[in-house]
């Protein structure tokens, strides 16, 4: 540990202490920022030159040492530059003689962010060497520009304080070789014009003569000639390995990993690796595929550390190696030097590529067969070939390879085989072997391939596995791995005796950065696991290992299967194929696009066969399937609760193959079962003791509070007397609420509301489905005037709340509310709202009878009455106008038109 005494407690960031002094140096009293310090403020002291030293930064009292954790080479980088000092070639921690103050960083340095310093007493001091004359440019990250590393980029050399260009066609490998020695870098790998920028002027005016052997390139002779200018693109462009190499093994490609910073070789430190990680150190040393990786357990010894994100695309570990406190364990690794998968999605699969005289040859699908294919992938620890296709993973590269493998099969590698005696110059587009092996996991002594007992092989052995708390999660992936569908089963079985095991911890295998072959390790148990796995049927794209989209294989191809050729009946049996529970929903589109091929066939299933492909199928054959048609399918999860009143309590079982109690479970993930079952929240979780022990399932901690659900959770808990007994909110059924009116007799059941008449009498009866003894009502009603609750005991599961006189403050909703208490826990349960309507009473019949009927005859009679009155009246003064006109003395002689008009008056007088 570092000194902490005398540690104050000012923090400052290193632009605002160079703007502090710059203030106090001028009295000068504005505000200025600065986006990184520059060469002003920073030194290198006690080196063999300017660029090599200690590091020293100023401040208002002159100039102290500068420290931090992990003083990596990207940094000393950042500083060389800032001292115009060319490309960092080592950088290291050291502890000086005594303590002083120095400068604490506890950021890193060349960010653009600003970074934050404080005093402290200490005596670890930072050492940097720059290479003063030599530089490659445009190769690392500094500021803005983001480039490779710093062993590769634009060379240039500097000469009376100026940089220059070299001319490409001036410079060769063994000048190279010097370059790459001279920064400390390994040896050079592309030597290239115009890689990194274009030529910059000025331009080196002289040819370097290196042998190679020279440490330094101006240390070279050069030619008598003068060259004034460099074609465009003509800049040498150069990318040198990482200082790095493996000893100790059987070829340059295998043994423990030495790593050279400045010019101490040391070996690394075992900490932080795993398989993906090593393989870039295989990668960079051009030895092929990673077979394998171990830490050897060492006496404590000086080691370099490498920080976890070195394996970023471009980075080596040159940038982000550091001094470290002596180390324990180191690092082993061996690569395959001759066989690799490039371009894959994990480390067993690619396309193939075989190294012959220092150059790798793309191999021709053409010239290769499942036999060569069971080689290759024993050759790089991996399982069994899964996939064997052309172009599926990138086009062939230039040189293919000539001659085509013959193999038996069980060579040990792939240059082992025979081959053929004709030659390809080419291969036609798309025809690059792509290679899957799975990997080196089996299941053996089961029913099938994808059932049994797990063995993995490590380091060239195949061992049985004990796993500590695995679960379905888990298993699942080795399913994936053998193409063996969903996992359905997983158990331990103890054996008679110890013997050697690879133990595989589950949470190894979720690491997102691990390989499988990253997680076992040697134990001795008689603890095995074993394995089940679906085979030919699978969910994929779902949430949990019930549901998703249905696939079945066949031919060694996954198949999507049609909504229209799947109904419920064949659900079923795939839920109980998949140890699931009954299905939930079945519909198309829900859990992605169908994918080609599609399944051609119709299942007919009766619904009680173990598998799918037991169930017959018509004749007819479907070659494609409408967009979104492909069968999605969500299976309940295979949990219940057993042995109480009702489905909602009792003991929790599990069924991952075959149903087991569980041992133990917290509140909350017993509510989780409980939510699952629909019955809401659990209210309590106990233990209860059995007469003997039997075989139990066991809850992963911790796993179901990550959002999985209860089966992807459950491990093999072995033989044990004690079982859990949940008891969950909704275990009670939902009452019964009906009115009555004494007015208009008993009403049934009511859902859309009742109707009660102001004045009459009513009651509201609750009742239940017997479940348990006891237990109360309560009528719960929120009227538009007032809220009110009665409660009343329940009486042979029932209970009945009159209303003698019926007012409107009664209209409103009302429910039953069933409480009870059961196991020391009050539970309760709802009924559905029932609306109630107020209104006035109807007219009595007998009240239209003697009013309304006396007063319609009494308007009748008086109608009449009227009638006569007015013809009576236009009568008689019709009949006096017609005398009045025959006895008139002005008429004289009555003329022949007035005869009839008095005959016609005379009738009527006569009439009345």
């Amino acid at each position: 540990m570092l000194p902490a005494d005398r540690q104050t407690d000012v923090h400052l960031d290193v632009d605002q202490l160079l703007l502090l002094l710059l203030l106090w140096s001028s009295g000068n009293q504005a505000e200025e920022h600065y986006d990184s310090p520059d060469s002003s403020h920073f030194r290198v002291v006690g080196g063999a030159s300017r660029c090599a030293g200690v590091l020293e930064m100023h401040d208002w009292e002159g100039w102290r040492p500068l420290a931090k954790f992990k003083w990596t080479l990207t940094e000393a980088a950042f500083l060389c530059q800032q001292l115009d000092c060319g490309s960092a070639v080592s950088a290291e921690l050291r502890e000086s003689s005594s303590d002083r103050d120095v400068w604490w960083m506890d950021s890193d340095l060349g960010s653009k962010h600003f970074q934050t310093v404080s005093t402290k007493y200490s005596n670890i001091i930072m050492e940097i060497t720059c290479s003063d004359s030599v530089r490659l440019v445009n190769g690392f990250q500094v500021g803005e520009r983001v480039n490779t590393t710093l062993c590769s980029g634009r060379l240039e050399v500097k000469s009376n304080q100026s940089w220059s260009s070299v001319c490409e066609d001036d410079f060769d490998l063994q000048d190279a070789e010097v370059v790459c020695r001279e920064l400390s870098c390994g040896a050079p790998l592309v030597l290239q014009g115009g890689l990194y920028g274009e030529v910059e002027d000025p331009v080196w005016t002289r040819e370097f003569q290196c042998r190679g052997d020279e440490s330094a390139l101006l240390d070279c002779g050069s030619s008598g000639s003068v060259r004034n200018n460099c074609s465009t693109g003509g800049a040498v462009e150069l990318t040198c390995s990482d200082p790095l190499r493996l000893v100790g093994g059987a070829s340059r490609c295998a043994g423990t990993v030495e790593f050279k910073l400045g010019e101490d070789w040391k070996q690394v430190s075992g900490y932080i690796w795993n398989l993906r990680r090593a393989a870039v150190i295989c990668e960079h040393l051009d030895c092929g595929a990673i077979l394998s990786m171990q830490t050897i357990d060492v006496a404590n010894s000086e080691a370099w550390l490498i920080s976890e994100d070195f394996v970023r695309s471009g980075f080596y570990l040159k940038e982000h190696a550091f001094s470290a406190d002596a180390s324990n364990k180191l690092l082993d690794v061996t690569c395959s030097d001759s066989v690799r998968l490039v371009n894959g999605t994990d480390l067993c699969s690619g396309r193939l590529e075989v190294k012959s005289s220092q150059i790798w040859s793309s191999v021709c699908e053409d010239d290769f067969d499942l036999q060569d294919a069971e080689v290759v992938c024993r050759e790089l620890s991996c399982g069994a070939p899964l996939v064997l296709q052309g172009g599926l993973y990138g086009e062939e590269k230039d040189p293919v390879w000539t001659r085509e493998f013959q193999c038996r099969g069980d060579e040990s590698a792939l240059l082992d085989c025979g081959r053929s005696g004709s030659v390809r110059n080419t291969c036609s587009p798309g025809r690059a072997l792509g290679l899957t092996c799975s990997e080196p996991v089996r299941l053996v002594g089961g029913a099938s391939r994808c059932a049994g007992t797990l063995e993995m092989k490590h380091l060239g052995d195949w061992k049985l596995v004990y796993g500590s708390e695995w679960t379905l999660k888990e298993a699942a992936v080795i399913c994936e791995h053998l193409d063996c569908g969903s996992a359905v089963y997983i158990g331990e079985r103890k054996m008679s005796s110890h013997f050697s095991v690879w133990d595989v911890r589950g949470d190894c295998i979720h690491y997102d950065d691990n390989d499988l072959r990253d997680c076992p390790e040697p134990d001795d148990s008689n603890i095995i696991l074993n394995i089940t796995c679906s085979g030919p049927v699978r969910l994929v794209n779902g949430t949990t290992q019930c549901s998703g989209r249905l696939e079945v294989k066949s031919s060694q191809i996954w198949s999507s299967v049609c909504e229209d050729d799947f109904d419920l009946q064949d659900a079923e049996v795939v839920c109980r194929e998949l140890s699931c529970g009954a299905p939930l929903v079945l519909q198309g589109g829900l859990y992605g696009e169908v994918e080609e091929p599609v399944w051609t066939r119709e299942f007919q299933c009766r619904g009680d066969e173990s598998a799918l492909l037991d169930c017959g199928s018509p004749g007819s054959v479907r070659n494609t399937c409408s967009t979104g048609g492909a069968v999605e399918l969500t299976c309940s999860e295979p949990v219940r609760l057993v042995g109480g009143a009702s489905r909602c309590e009792g003991t929790v079982e599990l069924k991952l193959g075959d149903w087991r109690p569980v041992g133990y479970m917290t509140l909350e993930e017993a509510s989780v079962v409980c939510e699952s079952l629909d019955c809401g929240p659990a209210v309590s979780s106990r233990l209860g003791t059995l007469h003997s022990a039997i075989p139990m399932w066991h809850m992963k901690s911790r796993c179901i509070d990550y959002g999985f659900y209860p089966v992807d959770c459950a491990t093999d808990g072995g033989l044990s007397n004690k079982i859990l007994n949940v008891t969950c909110s909704d275990l009670l059924v939902q009452p019964i609420i009906s009115v009555s009116s004494f007015m208009n007799g008993v009403s049934r059941i009511q859902q859309q509301g009742f109707q009660v008449y102001r004045g009459s009498n009513f009651a509201i009866s609750c009742s239940i489905q017997p479940q348990y003894p006891g237990g109360s009502f309560q009528l719960s009603s929120s009227t538009s005037d007032f809220t009110s609750n009665y409660t009343q005991p329940a009486v042979n599961h029932s209970a009945y709340f009159r209303f003698p006189v019926v007012e409107p403050a009664h209209q409103g909703n009302y429910s039953c509310v069933y409480r009870v208490k059961v196991f020391s826990y009050e539970f309760s349960s709802e009924s559905r709202p029932l609306s109630l309507t107020v209104s006035d009473p109807p007219v009595p019949r007998i009240l239209i009878i003697v009013v309304v009927l006396p007063l319609f005859l009494l308007l009748v009679v008086f109608g009449l009455y009227y009638f006569y009155k007015v013809t009576r009246g236009k009568n008689q003064e019709t009949l006096s106008k017609k005398n009045t006109g025959q006895v008139d003395g002005n008429c004289g002689v009555c003329t022949a038109d007035e005869v009839p008009a008095k005959e016609e008056a005379k009738e009527i007088e006569e009439s009345l």
